[in-house]
């Protein structure tokens, strides 16, 4: 049990931070501070690769988020960093490769620490949130169905680690 001395904190990632884990971290604290539990959980995104550091989510993104009633546009991309292993609780990747790049780049002590997403998933069976970056306004739509899936069993999670009920907010 963590109590109330220190926040739990996830942090959601994918390759290049723009689609699939802002989505997911948007996602995630819409749930958590309707939750009441801003004060107690810890949320970020980043990405394994470089290639966007800096920018907001794709606007593809941001409108099928905001469409949602979800808002993305202050989020920027960021690199995943040596420390992020020791500093998240919880070390959430969308797919198998970034999976296997996020255990590749961690220190060895924390090499088990990254886990799946979709773990969490209550309603998809899926195991790996599919990027929907080369494709239609569908694969984003996809994403989030699987985020407010993913996101709602991570919630129930992190609140019996925080000693919570599932149910309670």
């Amino acid at each position: 049990m963590h109590g109330d001395a220190k926040p739990l904190s996830v942090l959601f990632c994918c390759m290049g931070n723009i689609c699939r884990s802002p989505t997911a971290e948007g996602v995630f604290r819409r749930q958590v501070i309707a939750a009441g539990l801003d004060n107690r959980i810890r949320i970020d995104s980043a990405g394994t690769h470089d290639y966007h550091v800096g920018h907001a989510p794709d606007p593809r993104s941001q409108a099928a988020a905001a469409a949602r009633g979800y808002e993305l546009g202050a989020l920027r991309a960021r690199l995943v960093t040596l420390q992020d292993f020791a500093g998240f609780d919880y070390i959430l990747a969308m797919d198998k490769g970034n999976l296997a790049e996020l255990r590749r780049m961690a220190p060895r002590e924390y090499r088990s620490k990254p886990r799946l997403f979709m773990e969490f998933g209550i309603r998809h069976a899926a195991t790996e949130v599919p990027d929907p970056y080369y494709g239609g306004a569908e694969g984003f739509e996809q994403v989030l169905d699987m985020a407010e899936d993913a996101c709602a069993g991570l919630l129930v999670a992190m609140k019996k680690e925080l000693g919570l009920s599932p149910s309670s907010s």
